[in-house]
C-alpha cells in the first residue's frame, strides 16, 4: 500500500504494516516524533525519511545531529548546567558576542544576538522557559546563502540586510543570484546524507576566507529569491519522492 498526503495517512494508520509506502511529510506537530518511531517499528518506509521530518523544524535536533558542519562552538543548551558549561568554553576561548537560536521558530524571528554569554545568562536568570535552545559565536562578516536541492536541481542566492544581521528576506533581506561552485555542493550533499534529506532548503554561512558552516537545514523553506516557483518546486520534489520509493520497491 502506497499513502499518499496526511489524510491517507489518518484513515489507513491502524492498517499499515511493512512493506507498506507513506509518502509525505507527517503534519501533527505535537505527535510527530511518535508517529515516526511507531511508523519505524512497523517497518512502513517513509519518505522524505523519519529523520529529516525531526531534523525538518528543530534547531536543537539539527545541532545534535549535524554539529561537525556547524560553527565551532555551537553547542544545545537544555539547562542552566549547560549555560554555565557553555561560559566556561567561551570565556576559554575569548569568545566576543553570541547569537541564541530559539527551537521552532522560523523566518529569523528566534535569532537574538547578545554582547557576551554571561548577557545571556543573566537574562535567563530567572525563567526556566527559554529552554532547550542553540548557542553560538557571532559571527561578523559572513556571506548568507540560500541552497535548493532536489535531485539534479540546483539553485543557490544570498541574502543581504545592511540593517539587520538577520539576512532573511522576511526580516528584510534582499536577494541576489550566487554561483554555488563544487565544494560547497559537495559539502550541502554531505549534511542531506547525514540527516536522510531526499532535497533539502539549506542556509550556508560563508566567511571572508571561503570557510562554510551549515546554518541550518529543511525540507521545505521560503523562495522569495528563487527563481523557481511553489507548484514547480513542489512537482519536482513530489516526483522525486515517487522515483525513490520505486527504486526501493
Amino acid at each position: 500500500m502506497i499513502i499518499k498526503g496526511n489524510r491517507e495517512l489518518k484513515e489507513h494508520y491502524s492498517k499499515l504494516c511493512s512493506g507498506d509506502t507513506f509518502l509525505g511529510i507527517v503534519s501533527s506537530k505535537h505527535l510527530k516524533p511518535y508517529m515516526l518511531i511507531d511508523l519505524l517499528e512497523r517497518d512502513v518506509r517513509c519518505f522524505p525519511s523519519p529523520l529529516s521530518q525531526c531534523l525538518n523544524s528543530s534547531k536543537i535536533a539539527q545541532t545534535l545531529i549535524l554539529n561537525d558542519c556547524m560553527i565551532p562552538y555551537t553547542y544545545v543548551i537544555n539547562r542552566r548546567t549547560d549555560l554555565i558549561e557553555c561560559i566556561n568554553q567561551y570565556n576559554k576561548n575569548s569568545t566576543g558576542p553570541v547569537v541564541s537560536k530559539e527551537d521552532r521558530m522560523h523566518c529569523g524571528f528566534g535569532i537574538r544576538r547578545w554582547e557576551t554569554i554571561e548577557t545571556l545568562y543573566s537574562a535567563l536568570a530567572m525563567s526556566d522557559s527559554s529552554y532547550p535552545f542553540v548557542v553560538q559565536p557571532f559571527l561578523e562578516n559572513f556571506t548568507d546563502v540560500r541552497i535548493i536541492i532536489v535531485g539534479d536541481y540546483i539553485e543557490a542566492y544570498t541574502r543581504h540586510n545592511p540593517n539587520n544581521f538577520r539576512m532573511n528576506i522576511a526580516a528584510g533581506g534582499k536577494s541576489y543570484p550566487y554561483s554555488l561552485d563544487m565544494n560547497k555542493e559537495k559539502f550541502c550533499r554531505s549534511v542531506m546524507k547525514r540527516g536522510k534529506f531526499p532535497f533539502a532548503h539549506i542556509d550556508l554561512m560563508i566567511t571572508e576566507n571561503n570557510v562554510f558552516y551549515l546554518s541550518e537545514i529543511a525540507l521545505n523553506g521560503g523562495l522569495k529569491g528563487a527563481t523557481i516557483d511553489r507548484q514547480e518546486l513542489d512537482q519536482i520534489k513530489q516526483d522525486l519522492l515517487e522515483k525513490l520509493a520505486n527504486k526501493k520497491s
